[in-house]
């Protein structure tokens, strides 16, 4: 039997219901109304001739068969992206829009320099920036929302990048615990501050994950006093001497260090792209300015550091 050939746009939004989960979200991260969603994913099922939701309770599920068109839906966008790489390398001149998810730090001290940077390059790209958690914006460069995710990878983490995605190594970042003088022997090691009360990134966070289980590695179950994805809060709070932290460099780009820094350990940073996007020529552009950025950046942090031991 002869079907109509199957529309992209039903395609995405039939994605979007895969990763958000509910026709609800999948009308707000796209500006539709729920029923305007409903019905493009009705018109979805009669171009393929099977159901594609069932129900599931009071929510909607995708059928076995929406399943396997959500696999072939990214093959079949990864291509296009692929398409789009190869026409943008073949003219030689890079434009459009770039859009671009990163956390604070990198935000703070790298992307005024990338976008100057760029700007003056390549005149042409419209680079936008979104400050979101590496793992909040991840789906959202799989939904194709962003063009590259700056993300950042902790010891003892397993790498398991995304289906689809793929990595570019642009650092690493030492991380160190960071104290007021007179609170901490600096010398002393890690388990002599059980007793200390941390200051921490919220629960969910790498940076949590991993900090939490340096303590238990070090032989106990840290005393969380503050929560913030905010490094300039953590750094306020450890200069009032209310608790101790594990502080990237990165955050001493523009701020002076505490006397007392001890190095525990370091952070990898990297760019994250879809695998169909990776010849594009605005991603090696971008993974050159982030680079040249993080040298001038690192430079002005060895030199706030006073006694830097990396």
């Amino acid at each position: 039997m002869v079907r109509q050939p199957l529309e992209m746009r039903r395609l995405r939004l039939l994605l979007e219901l895969k990763h958000r989960g509910t026709i609800t979200a999948v009308a707000e991260a796209m500006s539709y109304t729920q029923s305007a969603v409903s019905q493009q994913l009705s018109m979805l099922a009669s171009e393929v001739g099977v159901p594609l939701l069932e129900a599931d309770g009071r929510r909607r599920r995708l059928t076995p068969q929406a399943e396997i068109l959500v696999e072939h839906a990214r093959t079949i966008l990864a291509e296009l992206d692929l398409a789009h790489a190869n026409i943008a390398a073949s003219i030689g001149e890079i434009s459009g829009t770039y859009r671009v998810a990163s956390f604070q730090t990198v935000t703070l001290a790298w992307l005024p320099f990338v976008m100057t940077e760029l700007k003056a390059a390549h005149p042409g790209l419209r680079v936008e920036i979104v400050q979101a958690e590496p793992e909040a914006a991840t789906p959202g460069l799989l939904m194709r929302e962003f063009d590259a995710v700056i993300a950042e990878t902790y010891p003892g983490q397993p790498r398991r990048p995304a289906a689809g995605t793929e990595e570019w190594p642009i650092c690493t970042d030492p991380m160190r615990i960071a104290s007021r003088p007179g609170i901490d022997d600096p010398s002393a090691p890690l388990s002599a501050l059980r007793a200390a009360p941390f200051i921490m990134e919220p629960e969910g966070s790498n940076a949590r994950e991993w900090a939490v289980s340096t303590c238990r590695n070090a032989g106990f179950e840290p005393d969380i006093i503050v929560a913030t994805d905010d490094m300039r809060a953590q750094v306020r709070f450890v200069e009032r001497g209310l608790g101790v932290a594990f502080l990237p460099d990165l955050v001493w780009f523009d701020t002076p260090p505490p006397k007392q820094l001890v190095r525990v350990s370091e952070r990898e940073i990297l760019l994250r792209i879809r695998t169909g996007y990776s010849g594009h020529p605005a991603v090696a552009a971008m993974h050159h300015a982030i680079q040249s950025a993080n040298t001038t950046v690192r430079r002005a942090i060895r030199g706030r550091l006073a006694k830097p031991d990396d």
